[in-house]
């Protein structure tokens, strides 16, 4: 099977900056990323899970952060996530009404990671993302499952597929085909190369507004399709990661360069739109069982933080076009349908 074209693959170079090997967020050493689609009549949904590294994270957690740009949004785990600058769970992506139940098996996979180490886990922050899929899809069944999230996890891999699959199926985008898309870039530091990774859940936006580059397509796109005259909103999911090192508070700052990235595509950051960024570092492991109660960390000179927001910015432009034109026409829930921009990326 041929892998869909990605942006590049059409000529269409976003930023300056090197980018990784598979230029997707598992370039970053140690994530995996899983799917699970379903794909019948009534139901264009599914689920996406991010493993932030290879050991249990409830023992090895990572340093985290996370930034509100607009609120209209249902993620959970933000809070203990703000005050304690860790991340203790994989991160899981699906459709608003289906927050609960993937919540629910998030918590049992961890319990029984936990197990396998002898922990009595009685405590936990699963982390799980949402935009709504209704256009597409009949979200009041609720049709993500348990079985969906364990699969999805079984399911991860470091080169995954992008577009309308998994927790991407039933999303839209600039009123277009939205979904899974992913990004990353190299920086140097102290003669060292390090990753930044994006992957983003797309679901926000007008095809008015839409831009590549500067170029307003999604003007000219609108006059082949027939797109509403509707507001800004949606919703997008952006998760980052590094191998860079840095504190919760840095990895903040860097969380809201995330909207440079959406402001470049088009988006003007509408009232009904959630636009949730989680950032975190793979560089610092905090064992929770460690003995000692100072520990040493690294972090990067303040400095030194530009290059880390530049790649931040690319990442996610990019992250989002690679969503768009990955993703396949989507005919869903009640006939309504959602185009895909490959197939109006020439438009002049």
């Amino acid at each position: 099977m041929l892998k869909p074209k990605r942006i590049e693959d059409y000529g269409i170079i976003i930023g300056q900056l090197p980018k990784g090997k598979l230029n997707k967020i598992t370039d970053v050493e140690g994530i995996r990323v899983g799917h699970c689609t379903i794909d019948t009549e009534e139901n264009k949904t599914g689920v996406t899970v991010i493993l932030p590294i290879n050991d249990n994270i409830f023992t090895n957690k990572l340093v985290a952060a996370s930034y509100v740009l607009n609120g209209f949004g249902k993620t959970t785990g933000l809070i203990q996530i703000d005050e304690l600058g860790t991340l203790e769970s994989i991160i899981a992506l699906t459709n608003t009404l289906n927050v609960g139940p993937v919540y629910d098996a998030v918590v049992e996979y961890m319990i029984e990671q936990c197990k396998k180490e002898n922990i009595e886990l009685q405590s936990v922050n699963p982390v799980i993302c949402e935009c709504n899929d209704s256009y597409l899809n009949n979200i009041q069944l609720r049709a993500v499952k348990k079985e969906h999230v364990f699969k999805a996890i079984e399911n991860a891999c470091i080169d995954f597929e992008e577009g309308d699959i998994g927790a991407g199926k039933g999303m839209s985008c600039h009123q277009l085909k939205g979904g899974i898309g992913s990004a990353s870039r190299i920086v140097k530091l102290d003669g060292k190369d390090y990753t930044i990774g994006v992957l983003v859940l797309s679901n926000h936006g007008r095809l008015e507004d839409f831009m590549i580059n500067g170029d307003r397509i999604g003007s000219r796109i609108s006059r082949s399709i027939s797109a509403e005259n509707v507001p800004d909103k949606g919703s997008i999911i952006s998760i980052i990661a590094t191998d860079v090192p840095l504190c919760s508070r840095q990895l903040k700052r860097i969380c809201k360069r995330a909207g440079v990235g959406l402001a470049r595509l088009g988006s003007y950051i509408g009232h009904g739109s959630g636009e949730i960024m989680i950032a975190f570092s793979t560089a610092n492991i905090l064992k929770a069982n460690g003995e000692n109660e100072i520990i040493d960390v690294k972090v990067l000179k303040e400095e030194k933080i530009d290059i880390i927001f530049r790649a931040v910015a690319e990442c996610e432009e990019e992250a989002v076009l690679n969503s768009m034109i990955t993703s396949s026409k989507v005919v869903g829930y009640k006939g309504k349908s959602r185009d895909t921009l490959k197939d109006y990326i020439e438009v002049r």
